[in-house]
């Protein structure tokens, strides 16, 4: 294949990619706070996390399945399925159906989604070209989720029906910006299994991957920021009115959308400045996402708190797309892209449950102690994988 047919089969893709992603994860945002609103409508505020909590658990509970399909179809058509999924979830929960249960559906669909978001970007790009790849396709995803929270946060205190509906639109048009992807070959390294011999088969792919130091590192490091940000997505619905005195939905909205817009700068940091031979540039960010949370707890104003959100969500960005595309070069050829995706999402998802249930049951607790200690455990955590970073040899492209 010529140079100028290469690029125009990996650009075709690409764009349809990041067009369906944003609109997938603007969706998936917006209706995470309309979600939430609809729960502080009916008093529930003490249930807030169990609507996040039921996005969580597919991705746990089907981890060992969803990336052999990732695999063994097209990965286009895969994602097409995972925004139809979605659509359904939402529009039960326009009909009524309560808000937990119906954004659990949405997570199904989101979790077969995500090991094919990802593992197509592997048959589109050679694995030096893999970071600035994940950094586009990471970039598109916090730009939607910088507007998808915003427009969540506005929509709702408009109408939380009338939000939910435009969301519904919103995960069809990305259904239908799925098929413009090209049907790429299947990537199955192995036939059909049934349930339990693919329980089996999943089991060793966390088991190799875990034995492998860098992907250890990687696999901890994205599991820690990913449950980190996930709780602390919840906790500012709770801190913005204690700690800023504002009640309405559209503040801590925004304030998650700040957060996000400094993911994506740090995630443009992480083009320039880390490749998979300098990886441990990546753990300068991560080692001032601790200290962040820790500065926004001591915050009063609205102004300060936004400014260490975005330097939160910067040093973030930074740290997690390399990591990313660290793990993607990690056993490609032995248990396949979707199934290194979908140990990524379980453990990354075992981390979100646990610590998103640990804010919940800590809700009796005053809020500002609850942040200063996600603050502590993520500077902790940090400093340890920085540290097991250092005593590994560098990554070869």
């Amino acid at each position: 294949m010529s140079r100028s047919l290469n690029l125009h089969f990996h650009a075709t893709p690409m764009l349809a990619l990041l067009a369906a992603q944003f609109l997938s994860a603007l969706a998936d945002n917006a209706l995470l706070v309309a979600a939430v609103a609809a729960m502080k409508l009916s008093g529930a505020t003490d249930r807030i996390s169990w609507v996040q909590i039921g996005f969580i658990l597919p991705y746990i509970l089907l981890a060992p399945y969803v990336g052999r399909v990732a695999d063994a179809l097209p990965k286009g058509r895969v994602l097409m399925i995972g925004n139809s999924i979605k659509l359904v979830g939402t529009l039960l929960m326009v009909t009524g159906v309560d808000p937990i249960g119906s954004y659990l559906i949405v997570g199904v669909g989101a979790t077969l989604y995500s090991p094919a978001k990802y593992g197509i970007l592997s048959q589109m790009f050679h694995p030096e070209r893999l970071v600035r790849a994940n950094a586009l396709l990471e970039s598109s995803t916090i730009a939607a989720i910088l507007l998808g929270v915003v427009a969540g946060g506005w929509l709702s205190d408009w109408s939380v029906t009338k939000a939910m509906q435009i969301i519904a639109g919103l995960y069809l048009f990305a259904a239908l910006v799925n098929l413009l992807i090209p049907r790429l070959p299947p990537q199955a390294l192995h036939p059909a299994l049934q349930p339990l011999a693919a329980l089996k088969v999943f089991a060793h792919a966390v088991g190799t991957l875990l034995r492998d130091p860098a992907a250890r590192v990687s696999l901890i490091g994205t599991s820690l920021f990913w449950g980190c940000g996930a709780a602390l997505r919840l906790m500012l619905f709770v801190w913005v009115p204690q700690a800023l005195h504002i009640t309405n939905n559209r503040t801590p909205a925004d304030m998650m959308g700040i957060l996000s817009l400094g993911i994506v700068l740090g995630a443009a940091l992480a083009w320039f400045l880390v490749s998979l031979t300098r990886i441990h540039r990546a753990f300068l960010g991560g080692m001032l996402i601790g200290p962040a949370i820790i500065m926004l707890d001591f915050q009063h104003h609205l102004l300060p708190a936004d400014i260490c959100l975005w330097l939160m969500g910067m040093a973030g960005g930074l740290f997690i797309v390399p990591l990313n595309a660290l793990l993607q070069t990690r056993g490609q050829d032995s248990i396949g892209v979707g199934q290194i995706l979908s140990v990524q999402n379980f453990l990354e998802n075992i981390s979100m449950l646990l610590m998103v249930g640990a804010y919940g049951l800590s809700s009796h607790l005053a809020i500002d102690r609850v942040v200063l200690a996600f603050g502590v455990l993520m500077l902790v955590g940090m400093s340890i994988l920085a540290r097991q970073m250092q005593h590994l040899r560098p990554v070869k492209k």
